[in-house]
């Protein structure tokens, strides 16, 4: 079932945490989202009660850092702690040239490390940029550490840059990733093969435990492919993304930290291709969390996170962007290549599969079209619909037995070619999803949905959300379980046609819906199916 609670405007959260405990536990993300947003709630309410009293949309939209501080000092923290084996390690190994192999290459030094059973750091000294012809390749098991300041590892090829083959855990500071790219849906990078990536982490199959990504102060770009792909799936790339993703994968859980990260024009050479883009399947978990980083101008998501079988998705998401993302697939260009009549209906018996338009071909990337027919009993055509698979600038999907928790705090979600955030939870599990001073803007379809089918517990929202193509925010709960959503302290206004698209709230299957709407302005209305609407 749902129990979405509280949305909180009002005043910057500057609460400073002395109970050690309790900050480790945000940092570590083992306190759940709702929890989290009680915490800081309460914190506010005690430092501050009035500030709960005026919402953040009366203050001129003013955005401040002041909770965002907070939480990156406890995320360096952590970030910290995980660098595996950094404390213990004696002799890190120097880099000393920006040749691409050699004597003091980074080449030979990665090549030196997987010698090792223990983790041995390296720490890039050179002032020259590292231009490489091939794939740099790591394929040591032992935790690896790379150091830089500020050089760039760069490649005109269109090869991944970096490959860690044995599932080990990675931490970069400070080094910058490159490729190419000039990439787009008529330029492509996969036409022999699949694309070059950034970086890409392969699991092993009977890996256990967890596996660790640590980017501080890292900028990605110009691959044609995924930016930073972790794979635990036996089928590689043809692993699939979104709820239907298929696939086996190891007892391992993934966890990714990233604070500091750019990550811009990557995945405009191939199709599905994702800023961030995380494969789990099997009994593991993903934690993901992105402080201060931006996610722009990607092929397809931001960030994808797919979880395919038992196990939970965590996210945290603080003082990021998720901008112009999902633009591979070129509306501009692949509209001549629908069919005249891109959707119609019929009465049964009016037209049979040979009648509508087949599927498309001939196109710069066939793959970006999507069509959906409907067949009476009959085998009739009832329906069929035409469409440009576009991408979102956060794209979750956790499907099994587990929970969706994810925490968004002081983000922008803007101008995203499909939903700006698209979460979806199926099966048994729980969904608690808290949004505080978070702005959706400008995205084409809906500015934040989220899907819940099956049992489910939590969500709670603050959101400014304006200008979306479609619904400012559309919560749906299917099957058995209670849909309760309060919207506190939030705005939404000029959504698609603005009739009844501020809010929309649909629950289908036993169960009640309610939602309650306090200290808001609903500009463009609520559309609620099935849910009893409180004003108060």
């Amino acid at each position: 079932m749902w129990s979405l609670f509280f949305l909180v405007g009002g005043a910057p959260l500057s609460v400073e945490y002395a109970d050690e405990t309790r900050a480790d536990a945000f940092a570590d993300n083992t306190f759940s989202a709702v929890r989290v947003a009680e915490e800081l709630v309460a914190d506010l309410a005690r430092e501050s009660p009035a500030a709960l009293d005026k919402p953040r949309w009366e203050q001129g939209m003013q955005v401040t850092r002041s909770s965002a501080s907070r939480v990156r000092s406890l995320t360096l923290a952590a970030a910290a702690v995980l660098i595996p084996g950094a404390a213990a390690a004696q002799n890190p190994i120097i880099v000393t040239t920006g040749a691409d192999g050699g004597p003091g290459s980074l080449r030979a030094a990665l090549s030196e490390v997987a010698k090792s059973e223990e983790s041995v750091p390296i720490v890039i000294v050179t002032r020259e940029d590292i231009g490489i012809s091939s794939t740099l390749t790591y394929s040591g098991r032992a935790p690896l550490t790379l150091l830089g300041d500020g050089q760039t590892i760069w490649s005109n090829q269109n090869e991944t840059l970096l490959v860690l083959s044995e599932g080990a855990d990675l931490t970069v500071v400070d080094l910058d990733f490159r490729g190419p790219g000039d990439f787009d849906i008529e330029h492509r990078g996969d036409t022999s093969g699949q694309g070059g990536k950034g970086i890409f982490i392969d699991v092993r199959d009977e890996q256990e435990g967890i596996v660790s990504l640590v980017l501080e102060g890292v900028a990605l770009s110009g691959v044609a492919y995924h930016g930073v792909h972790i794979s635990d799936c036996d089928l590689a790339d043809d692993c699939g993304g979104g709820a239907g993703g298929s696939g086996e994968g190891s007892a391992a859980s993934i966890h990714v930290r990233l604070n500091e990260v750019e990550i811009n024009d990557v995945g405009n050479g191939a199709f599905d291709a994702d800023g961030v883009r995380i494969d789990e399947r099997g009994p593991g978990d993903i934690q993901f969390t992105s402080y201060d980083s931006v996610f722009s101008d990607v092929g397809a998501d931001g960030v994808e996170l797919d979880e395919g079988q038992a196990g939970d998705v965590v996210a945290t998401v603080v003082d990021s962007g998720f901008v112009d993302n999902g633009g591979y697939c070129d509306g501009n260009l692949l509209a001549p290549f629908l069919p005249e009549d891109d959707e119609a209906e019929f009465d049964d018996g009016d037209a049979t599969p040979s009648d509508i338009p087949g599927e498309i071909t001939g196109s710069p990337d066939d793959r970006c079209f999507e069509r959906e027919v409907e067949l009476y009993a009959s085998g009739n055509v009832e329906a069929y619909e035409f469409g440009i698979d576009f991408d979102d600038g956060l794209d979750i999907d956790e499907a099994g037995v587990g929970d969706l928790r994810m925490t968004m705090v002081e983000s922008e979600i803007r101008r995203n070619l499909d939903e700006g955030v698209d979460l979806d939870e199926l099966d048994d599990g729980n969904a608690a999803v808290v949004f505080f001073e978070t702005d959706a803007e400008r995205n084409t379809d809906d500015g934040i949905r989220v899907s819940e089918s099956g049992a489910g517990d939590g969500l709670a929202l603050d959101v400014v959300a304006t200008m979306n193509g479609a619904n400012g925010i559309r919560m749906e709960e299917e099957d058995t379980g209670d849909l309760v959503v309060v919207v506190e302290g939030s705005r939404t206004v000029d959504n698609d046609d603005g009739d009844d698209t501020g809010l929309r709230m649909a629950k289908s299957g036993d169960g009640p819906g309610t939602l309650t709407v306090r200290d808001s302005e609903i500009a463009d209305g609520i559309d609620a199916r099935n849910v009893t609407v409180v004003e108060e």
